[in-house]
């Protein structure tokens, strides 16, 4: 950098919605809300409460919460006071909590006393300094039950103001300013590090990508541990927007909150959606809503779904070493005159790096570190790779898995996809995913959609089952609408009418409800070991 150059960093934004709008309302979180001035002199004093106890800069704080002002507030705090923040799945078990406080070294544990009761009664946090406790979502002071172990008190911690606020600058835009670990389906879940500089970057992307404006009021459905709510804890404070936090996603609050609160933007993987689309309270929005939705794509009978009740969607794709969305779909306009199920396809791809992201590749499926790309013919299968600001610094302690990780200079996916002659990108499955059989590769999502626009089907999931002669054949895990009814045979005749019938599923299962996430993904690890028996 020049002599004249800063660096970058999210804490940026903070400063300048402080400035520029210390009275507009920053956060709701039940009953109580904060202005800009107030979230910045709260930040200021936690990371003064922070030093006071011992914090170094590179030291780890680790935050168990749900969607709250104080797990949006931590987001600047750590940071501002030199720190790494490590933001814990609030799904985890005493046992994976204990391995990622170990693994990144973490000094202190915040959280909600639901959340630690479990973690604090297993004994699974003996390796940090002291573990804080969030007051309830009424404000009022946390209290664990009865235990052995010495917790403090988020209010104590946030008491003392500095004699000189800090300023809102790092001096290494390349440190790391999170860590965010990946599920470990496949094993133990790796630390992701993101910097402050792709922080940063990512967050503008967010404001273009998402439509963030200064009177945007956004819904907090996307849990704030992922991928840091997908860096929007950082970009709707980019231009003085409202955080609304929402606890718990259950369609009858979140719609509470739309109407109460004028909810202008949220984001969710297509579980969320469902949930929107699906609850009684769901009405016409009439264009002031759009909804950003990741994780999987979504189906065309989804997004057609949503834009009968006047919701935009805005589809994104990324993961968690890509700061969350790295790219979207872009619509065209002359998509717009198009029938509702084909436009509603098209809107299911992907593909268009974001304005702070480079292009997307889709490549050979190779075992060396040469990187040719597929032909643009929609039909050959290869896996996505990206690089640029927005993709991870590393695994946290693992070189190995992040050499792996970048072999030929791009960041492997995992992702299977096929690149369109239109430059867009049509995601297939995980590679893990695909259903092999007779030799030909189904992809899963492929079949779930077609399950999907079944009028009776609220939810479909597909894993391979194994199959003497074809070695594999795909098996659905259906959830019906309320009330509806429909056989295996007859969906499975109605699927082989929208796609080719060795595609079709080789069985149905009807579920109530199938295993997720806390984000909402489906958990196809779980429901393969159920196929497997």
């Amino acid at each position: 950098m020049s002599g004249l150059d800063t660096a970058l960093t999210p804490l940026r934004f903070l400063e300048r919605s402080l400035e520029a709008h210390p009275d507009r309302e920053a956060i709701v979180d039940g009953p109580r809300r904060f202005t800009y001035r107030d979230m910045a002199d709260t930040v200021q004093n936690l990371a003064e409460g922070l030093v006071r106890r011992g914090l170094k800069e590179g030291d780890t704080v680790a935050v168990l919460a749900p969607n709250s002002a104080e797990a949006l507030i931590a987001h600047y705090a750590v940071p501002l006071a030199g720190g790494v923040l490590v933001m814990l799945n609030t799904r985890l078990a005493p046992p994976e909590v204990e391995y990622i406080l170990g693994h990144c070294e973490a000094k202190f544990l915040f959280g909600d006393a639901g959340l630690l009761q479990p973690i604090v009664d297993a004994d699974a946090a003996t390796s940090v300094e002291a573990i804080v406790l969030h007051p309830e979502a009424d404000g009022t002071r946390g209290e664990l039950g009865t235990t052995g172990t010495e917790v403090e008190h988020y209010e104590d911690w946030v008491a003392s103001a500095p004699e000189t606020p800090r300023t809102w600058e790092v001096a290494d835009e390349t440190a790391t300013i999170t860590v965010n670990y990946t599920s470990g389906t496949t094993g133990r879940p790796k630390g992701v590090m993101y910097t402050h500089r792709g922080a940063y970057l990512n967050s503008l992307g967010e404001v273009v990508t998402q439509g963030f404006e200064p009177l945007t009021r956004y819904l907090w459905t996307l849990p704030m541990f992922h991928c840091n709510g997908w860096c929007t804890t950082w970009a709707l404070t980019a231009v003085s927007g409202t955080h609304v936090c929402l606890r718990a996603v259950r369609g009858t609050d979140a719609w509470a909150l739309i109407d109460t609160e004028s909810i202008t933007r949220m984001a969710g993987a297509p579980v969320v959606l469902n949930t929107i689309a699906g609850a009684k309270e769901a009405h016409d929005m009439g264009g002031e809503l759009s909804i950003t939705t990741a994780g999987a794509p979504p189906s065309p009978t989804t997004i057609a779904l949503l834009e009968q009740l006047g919701i935009q969607i805005i589809h994104v794709y990324g993961l968690t070493e890509t700061y969350g969305p790295y790219s979207s779909c872009e619509p065209q306009p002359e998509w717009s005159e198009l029938p509702v199920e084909e436009r509603a396809a098209l809107k299911s791809r992907q593909g268009i790096g974001m304005i702070s992201a480079e292009r997307v590749r889709v490549v050979e499926l190779r075992d060396d570190a040469e990187l040719n790309d597929v032909p643009a013919d929609g039909e050959t299968m290869g896996e996505i790779v990206m690089r640029g600001n927005n993709v991870m610094k590393g695994y946290l302690n693992s070189p190995e898995d992040t050499e792996v990780a970048f072999r030929g200079g791009w960041f492997h996916s995992g992702d299977l996809a096929v690149m369109h002659p239109d430059g867009y990108v049509q995601i297939l499955d995980r590679a893990k995913d695909i259903v092999i059989s007779g030799g030909e590769n189904i992809s899963t999502i492929e079949v779930e959609q077609a399950i999907v626009a079944h009028e009776s089907v609220a939810e479909a999931a597909v894993v391979g089952m194994p199959d003497e002669k074809w070695g594999q054949r795909p098996l659905a895990y259906v959830v019906l609408k309320d009330g509806a009814e429909v056989t295996a045979d007859e969906l499975i005749a109605f699927v082989k009418t929208r796609i080719a019938g060795y595609k079709a599923p080789g069985g149905v299962e009807f579920v109530d409800a199938l295993p997720t996430t806390s984000t909402g993904k489906i958990r196809k690890n779980a429901l393969r070991e159920m196929a497997a028996g």
